[in-house]
């Protein structure tokens, strides 16, 4: 009976277990999505803020202008419609 009992707390620790890295593996994912669509703009903000710490004004606002160039092609690549009519359309991949 005890280790009847024994074994399915194991069960219960084991399932937790799996439901935790089910969860960790899904904000990964959605982590590297959100990187993917604003990489450009968070890596120009970083190094703007960089800059402006450093006493480099003028550099510091080329980096400002550029994140704020990205951000918008971002938005742009976000509010386009994506479906299987239009999946390979844009891409230069020599194939037609």
């Amino acid at each position: 009976m005890k280790a009847l009992k024994l074994k399915s707390i194991r069960r219960q620790r084991g399932q937790g277990m799996t439901e935790y890295i089910i969860i960790v593996a899904l904000i990964a994912v959605s982590a590297i999505g959100v990187y993917a669509m604003f990489g450009q703009t968070i890596r120009h903000q970083t190094a703007a803020l960089a800059s402006e710490m450093s006493g480099k004004t003028a550099e510091s606002q080329n980096n400002i202008n550029r994140a704020g160039e990205d951000s918008g092609q971002a938005t742009n690549k976000a509010n386009q419609s994506k479906g299987l009519n239009n999946f390979n359309v844009g891409n230069d991949t020599g194939s037609n």
